[in-house]
């Protein structure tokens, strides 16, 4: 005889079950992540430093785990174009944003931002660090070496120009922070990304520029454009030829342009330690080791909240040469 306990504990244990069935699909979906394409907002066109580094590590990222990994180019208003619309997406974990040094600088360069790179976003982990390098068009500058360079800017102040990638980017506070410290003018002009600079830069529409060395290393090696000197105390890998800033006597001209990537808020804690997991994979492969030698940058090891507080320090930082040198929106 079946009894109203063992009846209700029956019932009990349908429900239960019924639960979990409902349930394993989600808990299956996310635990197969990805399941479906993950895109990349990159903040800036095709050709640039960011682009150089993205597309290397997402297509092996692809490779290893069968499943999509989408560059999405989103260039426009010095990178912050790309960065609000990724703010602004769904924390579902399917979309994430590679970033730069230019967005540690944008909070003091524009002044009504749609977003907030500090909380708007969960630091997943930095990609690369590499120096700035001060490249010339031969045919157009024809200082070879860092102290030549000096030495006509002084003689000749305001005859020279330099592009970057866009207004507040780190291609200009470079310039910026390069003519305070050495007492030279240079006319800035602004492009939308890094990949638009360097051709006019190549084709001679511009003077010179301060640029990651990851986005002009081919051209460098090319031969297309001249590399004065890397803003940096050491010589970069890759590039053992090319004088640093230090040698070049200005020892306190010191700039990196680094690479990063963050989630929108509210992304699951699981799903960005897998990216992170992925990442890792992918970086310490020997194949990325190499491309990013040849890219002059190091392997990094910088993760989560730790990259976070970097990109906080590196905000405050660049806050501060916003306000010495007086840069305003072009």
């Amino acid at each position: 005889m079946t009894t109203p306990l063992r009846t209700f504990g029956r019932l009990v244990a349908a429900c239960s079950m019924a639960a979990a069935a409902l349930a394993s699909p989600a808990a299956h979906a996310q635990a197969a992540w990805p399941a479906k394409p993950v895109t990349i907002v990159v903040p800036f066109p095709p050709g640039g430093g960011t682009d150089a580094f993205a597309r290397p590590l997402f297509a092996l990222m692809t490779k290893n785990t069968g499943h999509q990994f989408i560059i999405d180019n989103k260039g426009g208003a010095g990178g912050t174009l790309g960065a609000g619309i990724a703010a602004r997406a769904a924390p579902d974990g399917y979309t994430f944003f590679m970033g730069a040094v230019h967005h540690s600088i944008a909070p003091a360069m524009y002044p009504k931002l749609d977003y907030n790179i500090e909380t708007d976003f969960v630091p997943v982990g930095l990609i690369s660090s590499v120096p700035q390098v001060i490249v010339v068009n031969p045919q157009r500058v024809q200082a070879r070496t860092l102290p030549e360079l000096l030495d006509y800017l002084r003689k000749n102040p305001a005859k020279l120009n330099y592009g970057s990638a866009g207004n507040g980017t780190s291609h200009h506070m470079a310039g910026e922070l390069f003519k305070l410290q050495t007492k030279t003018f240079i006319t800035h002009i602004p492009y939308r990304g890094a990949g638009p600079l360097l051709q006019d830069l190549i084709a001679g529409q511009v003077d010179l520029a301060f640029d990651g060395l990851g986005s002009s290393a081919g051209h460098i090696k090319g031969g297309r454009i001249k590399a004065i000197a890397v803003a940096s105390d050491k010589r970069a890998p890759g590039f053992p030829d090319v004088p640093t800033s230090a040698e070049g006597g200005v020892p306190t001209y010191q700039v990196s342009t680094w690479y990063g990537l963050w989630a929108p808020k509210g992304t699951p804690k699981d799903v960005v330690e897998r990216m992170q997991a992925e990442m890792r994979k992918a970086l310490n492969s020997d194949e990325l080791k190499t491309m990013w030698t040849g890219l002059g940058t190091e392997t990094p090891n910088l993760w989560g909240d730790a990259f976070g507080k970097f990109v906080g320090s590196e905000v405050k930082r660049w806050g501060e040469v916003v306000k010495a040198s007086g840069a305003k929106m072009d």
